[in-house]
């Protein structure tokens, strides 16, 4: 049985659904995860591209770098995806969007070089560098 996630933004404009199960759920420590969340850390959970299906309206998108672009609702600002440039048959959900954010597991932390100072997560996941390289916690 296909268990079907929904999400969206805050204020209801934008919808979107997919039936697939995600390839790969993340917390990602690099600064513009935390810039576009204004959290310490921002969660995302990949899909093909064409496996998700916006409802109504679309997110808006900023190309937030050289290599990546970031999608939001332009009527509440809430920060919806992530996809890079290079890989456009995949496209990330920021799992806070998410109607049930419990429906996935997160993975793995990524850019975790980079946390910021006063966070301490002793959640037992792999911590990767910005390349996907495992960090030695141990000095």
């Amino acid at each position: 049985m296909t268990e079907t996630r929904t999400g969206g933004c805050l204020c209801g404009a934008v919808r979107y659904r997919t039936a697939t199960p995600p390839g790969r759920v993340s917390h990602c420590h690099c600064q513009d995860c935390r810039k576009h969340s204004g959290a310490p850390f921002q969660t995302w959970a990949n899909f093909a591209t064409t496996d998700i299906l916006f409802e109504a309206a679309r997110p808006a998108i900023h190309a937030s770098s050289a290599v990546a672009e970031r999608g939001f609702c332009a009527n509440c600002g809430t920060p919806l995806t992530f996809q890079y440039l290079e890989t456009r048959d995949r496209l990330s959900l920021s799992v806070g969007s998410l109607d049930d954010p419990s429906a996935v597991t997160p993975e793995c932390h990524y850019f975790a070089e980079r946390p910021v100072s006063w966070l301490h997560l002793d959640d037992g996941l792999p911590r990767l560098d910005r390349h996907g390289d495992p960090i030695d916690d141990d000095g």
